[in-house]
């Protein structure tokens, strides 16, 4: 299994309309390493999605329903979407506060590479946020 950080400004698309929603197709990327990331994902694995610029906390957990396919919203062939589906939503949502403060996540993707938007974690970095979410 592997693990994965998503984020999106909750003026673009919110962690609520999400769950509302039940799935979305994680489209609109344009940078290479994190389209190169989504082609990596694959069917059943566990996202973390984040809201960036404002709230700037993990929300909840969806999980990979579609593995990578041309992005919809371009003919360009190099760009790629995901479908994600809802999976769980955590009890406190984790800010980049208590990430950066944490020990076990001071090198995650999300501090050392702020501005990618699809990342991958390592599982004890994904065990690590979800037990601060859950507790």
């Amino acid at each position: 299994m592997q693990y994965w950080l998503v984020k999106s400004e909750p003026g673009a698309y919110s962690w609520e309309r999400f769950k509302k929603e039940g799935k979305t197709v994680w489209d609109g990327v344009r940078n290479y390493q994190a389209r190169n990331n989504l082609k990596e994902m694959k069917k059943g694995n566990l996202v973390l999605f984040y809201h960036s610029n404002e709230g700037m906390a993990v929300q909840g957990i969806a999980k990979v329903s579609r593995e990578f396919f041309q992005d919809p919203g371009t003919d360009d062939a190099r760009w790629v979407s995901v479908e994600l589906s809802y999976y769980q939503e955590l009890k406190h949502p984790v800010s980049l506060q208590q990430m950066k403060a944490d020990s076990i996540l001071e090198n995650i993707g999300l501090i050392r590479q702020s501005r990618l938007s699809v990342m991958p974690l390592k599982v004890e970095e994904f065990d690590r946020i979800i037990s601060l979410g859950m507790g």
